[in-house]
């Protein structure tokens, strides 16, 4: 039985390699996000990939995603998010520690 109280986040993110791939498979629709009051993507990404803009879009950077999902479920304003697989080979890799 393994046990992950021993290892720090730090740690536990040494045993993630992302494979980052030419096509983004999240884009984000700044101007749909414009009129969004919750900007729940934001404050739900586990890897803090969503960042507010002053004129109210939101700036995504796709690299370093855990393809959880959790930002295309909590999104409120259709159309804004747009939420596929990395294409064969690419995206997130979990290696035990």
């Amino acid at each position: 039985m393994s046990s992950f109280a021993d290892i720090d986040f730090e740690e536990r993110m040494a045993t993630v390699e992302f494979r980052v791939g030419t096509r983004a498979h999240i884009t984000v629709d700044s101007n749909v996000c414009r009129s969004c009051t919750t900007k729940s993507c934001v404050t739900c990404c586990p890897a803090d990939l969503f960042v507010p803009m002053s004129d109210g879009g939101i700036l995504f950077n796709y690299e370093h995603c855990f393809e959880c999902g959790t930002c295309y479920m909590v999104c409120n304003n259709e159309g804004a998010i747009n939420w596929t697989y990395p294409d064969g080979g690419q995206g997130v890799v979990f290696r035990r520690a």
